[in-house]
This record gives structure tokens, C-alpha cells and sequence, in this order.
């Protein structure tokens, strides 16, 4: 039932050989990042908070060269027609779709006087699509850092993860916060990137423990973030916090909005109480981790899935299935604490559990989950890995 993650030296493998069968290619330039799952403070990083994510050992892996032209050749494993893509002026939107991911990136470079050279590019990924997992940030930090090996050039790594961001801004469509691109940059292995949303600095927490396991459960529920959803929420914390009259959300206490309930009206009184919950949550967390006080750790979790199912509504019924079944195992079973990752609408949960029960609980919850919903989910662990670099 816990699937092995593929091994990154096979995905380099085989996104040399796709460079090479597609487009007839050898691969100079090899990057890759990794998707990322947050273990608490979801739908905060754009409200100045604090959040914990890791860098997933899952990639997307970019391989490629220079092709002598003004133009941009891009093929993926998905089997898609080759992406053409004109570089000779500054990048706007275009099709296919997938592809303004990369034309934001691209632009991105291009904005800071770079000439991009026309380049051959294969696309490879392990990070499951739609489930939450940020795929679209590894997509952008690979690209990114492809294009740093492209120009023999170096971003600050904190300049790449915006630029990133900023492209998913412009050319996705979605206005998401810092996060993602930060956790699949600055990542490393056995570290959590706790990040403070209003300095936009990134801490790397230890996370060393060999007892202790995540487990992804991707309830193969995929969204869709830039239908609306998502924009929608990120207005209602802005409404709220221009009612509450205040410049940050770190300057809002759960009694300003108590005080201020009905004033802030429905729904922004329930968006606000999530984000000065959730932010004092993730402070909780981290102090919990740091100490191993797993029996405070657990409940904080469950308190954050609880607060985005009821006041900020964006967890789903299978994603409620999978975090339930995680309780009833609960901490006798090995579950430390389950909730919903990202930015949710469908997508996975993460659990937190002792090392030596892993096995035997995906397969519960993929057993009661599969019972309960008819879908089979797609269920791996993962523990802290390296963020975005240069394979070769």
C-alpha cells in the first residue's frame, strides 16, 4: 500500500533519454525541485504568518541544452505535441497552457536583462499533479534553476523562489503566497523550512528524529486553484483585515476578532479567526516539534484541519474521510496527527506517525479510504529532502 518514491538518478536517467527520443538531444544541463507538503499553517503565508513546510523527496526534474536557435523546444513524458516557444521578445501568456509556467519563469529572467538562448528542454516529474503537493512551484523552481545553468548564472536563492512566485502570480493566475516556492527552493534534507511570511525569512528547523515518519495520502481529488476558490479566500483575509483596521495580521488577536464578529460579517469573521489561529498554531507547532512533545503536536494539527474545514471551508469530503481515519487509528495506533496539506479543495493530508507503524497504517487508510469512497489513494512517505539544484 506505501508506495516507493522514485529514485532522482532514474528520473535524470530517463529525462536524458526523453531529451534524447524526443527532440533529439543530449542533455548538458540537468535541474531539478521538489514538490513540498506543509505540515502545519495552511493558507497563511499570505497573510503574514508563519508556516512549516519540507521539500518532498519528489521531483520534477528539467533536462536539456542549447539548441542554436531563438527558440524554445519543450516536451514532456505526458506524450503532449513539442511546445514551441518564440524567445526573441519578452514572454506573455500562451498555449499550451501547462507551458505559461515556464514563459512566467522565463520572463522573469528576461526582466532582470537576461538574454535567454534558444534551448531543447524534456520535462520529467514524480510530484503528483492536482494533489496539493506543488507541483506548479517545482515546475517554476526547476525551471528557474534550469536557466541558471542555461546562462551560467546564480540567483540568491530568496530572489528565485519570488521570481517564482511572481510568475504564478502573472502567468498562472494564481495569487498564492510565499511558500511553496520557498519550501521547493530553500529545502534540505532533515529540515523544515519554518518560514516568518512577513520578514520572508526562511528558518531551517531540525527534523532528525528516525522514529518519526510523514505519510502523503493524496485522496486523488484534484482542484483546479485558479477556478476562483482560491482568489476568493485570499480577498476575505484582505476584507478582514482592512475592517480590523490593522497593517498585518500579526497585529490582530483572536479577542480584535471576537470583538469585531459581527462587523467582519460572514464569512470574513470565520476566514479571520482561522488566520490568527492558524498562525499561533504554527508557532505552537514548532516549539512542540523542537522538544519532541508529541501529545501537543497532535492535537494542534487536528485543530488546524478542523479550523480550515469550518471557517475556512476549503477541505473536501475525501479529505475529511482520510484525516478521520487517521484519528480513530490515533496515537496508540502510531498517529502522532493527520490534517489536510495545500491549498486544499481536493488534493492530500499529511500524517505525522512513528516510524515503525508506517506501513501498516497506509494500508489502513488506504483500506478504509478505498471502503469508504471507492477511489484507491495514492499514499508514500516522505521525510525532508534537498530543494532546487543543479544535477548537472
Amino acid at each position: 500500500m506505501l508506495q516507493i518514491n522514485p529514485n532522482l538518478s532514474d528520473l535524470v536517467s530517463d529525462a536524458s533519454t526523453g531529451l534524447l527520443n524526443r527532440l533529439g538531444s543530449t542533455a548538458s544541463i540537468i535541474a531539478a525541485a521538489p514538490g513540498r507538503v506543509n505540515l502545519i499553517g495552511e493558507h497563511i503565508d499570505y497573510c503574514d504568518g508563519f508556516v512549516m513546510p519540507f521539500a518532498i523527496d519528489r521531483y520534477i526534474v528539467i533536462a536539456g541544452c542549447t539548441n542554436g536557435t531563438t527558440q524554445a523546444r519543450v516536451s514532456t513524458a505526458l506524450g503532449e505535441e513539442i511546445a514551441v516557444i518564440d524567445l526573441t521578445a519578452p514572454l506573455q501568456e500562451g498555449e499550451p497552457k501547462w507551458t505559461n509556467y515556464l514563459r512566467g519563469v522565463i520572463r522573469g529572467f528576461q526582466d532582470r536583462g537576461h538574454h535567454i538562448p534558444g534551448f531543447d528542454a524534456f520535462i520529467l516529474s514524480s510530484v503528483p499533479g492536482g494533489a496539493g503537493l506543488s507541483s506548479s512551484a517545482a515546475l517554476e523552481c526547476a525551471t528557474a534553476t534550469f536557466l541558471e545553468g542555461l546562462l551560467d548564472t546564480r540567483l540568491e536563492t530568496r530572489e528565485k523562489a519570488l521570481l517564482c512566485q511572481k510568475a504564478e502570480h502573472d502567468f498562472a493566475h494564481v495569487p498564492c503566497g510565499i511558500m511553496d516556492q520557498f519550501a521547493s527552493a530553500f529545502g534540505k534534507p532533515n529540515r523544515l523550512v519554518l518560514i516568518d511570511c512577513q520578514s520572508g525569512e526562511p528558518e531551517l528547523v531540525p527534523f532528525e528524529n528516525p522514529d518519526l515518519t510523514v505519510l502523503i495520502s493524496n485522496t486523488m481529488v484534484h482542484h483546479e486553484l485558479s477556478d476562483g476558490g482560491y482568489a476568493l479566500r485570499r480577498k476575505h483575509t484582505e476584507d478582514g483585515l482592512a475592517i480590523l483596521g490593522k497593517a498585518s495580521w500579526r497585529d490582530v488577536t483572536a479577542a480584535d476578532v471576537q470583538t469585531n464578529w459581527d462587523k467582519l460579517g460572514e464569512p470574513v469573521n470565520r476566514r479571520s479567526r482561522h488566520v490568527v489561529g492558524e498562525i499561533s498554531r504554527t508557532i505552537s507547532a514548532a516549539s512542540a516539534l523542537a522538544r519532541n512533545d508529541f501529545e501537543t503536536l497532535g492535537p494542534l494539527m487536528a485543530a488546524s484541519h478542523d479550523s480550515l474545514r469550518d471557517d475556512f471551508e476549503v477541505s473536501c469530503k475525501e479529505l475529511d474521510i482520510m484525516v478521520d481515519i487517521a484519528r480513530k487509528i490515533g496515537r496508540n495506533g502510531g498517529v502522532i496527527g493527520a490534517r489536510m496539506t495545500g491549498g486544499g479543495f481536493g488534493g492530500s493530508t499529511v500524517t505525522l506517525c512513528e516510524s515503525r507503524k508506517a506501513s501498516e497504517i497506509a494500508a489502513t487508510l488506504a483500506t478504509e479510504y478505498e471502503k469508504a469512497t471507492g477511489i484507491t489513494p495514492q499514499i508514500f512517505a516522505s521525510r525532508p529532502s534537498q530543494g532546487a539544484h543543479l544535477v548537472q
